[in-house]
């Protein structure tokens, strides 16, 4: 997806993703444009003993972002691992300051600093 251009990521890499024995399709939000193209994508890892529930990856298409579509997944995405079990969310913001519109958008849904490790986490109330 080009949300993360240059990327060498291929649909075999897709296909051994999906092979990942926590990969559950439930659990994986796609957002596709009327033209065909994929705008957005994220999947939830849920760690179930822990109930917490990560975002990773999650991208948007360059020609779609700031149109609210990734907070709208986020959003989404949450409400899916929460009936799922989660009770926490965690986010990992690759370089959070050299990418203040992911950690802007990260924040804007609920998200805070929570170690350098794992960033942004946030808590199910």
């Amino acid at each position: 997806m080009d949300a993360w251009a240059p990327s060498t990521y291929t649909a075999e890499g897709h296909e051994g993703v999906r092979q990942t024995p926590p990969y559950r399709s439930d659990l994986h939000v796609l957002v596709e444009a009327p033209d065909g193209t994929m705008a957005a994508s994220t999947i939830m890892w849920l760690d179930a003993a822990n109930g917490t529930a990560q975002f990773e990856p999650v991208g948007t298409h360059p020609r779609y972002r700031r149109r609210g579509l990734g907070r709208a997944m986020l959003l989404h995405g949450m409400h899916l691992a929460r009936q799922a079990g989660a009770r926490h969310m965690t986010v990992a913001c690759l370089g959070a300051p050299g990418h203040p519109g992911a950690r802007g958008l990260y924040y804007s849904v609920g998200f805070r600093k929570f170690t350098r490790d794992a960033p942004l986490i946030k808590t199910q109330g």
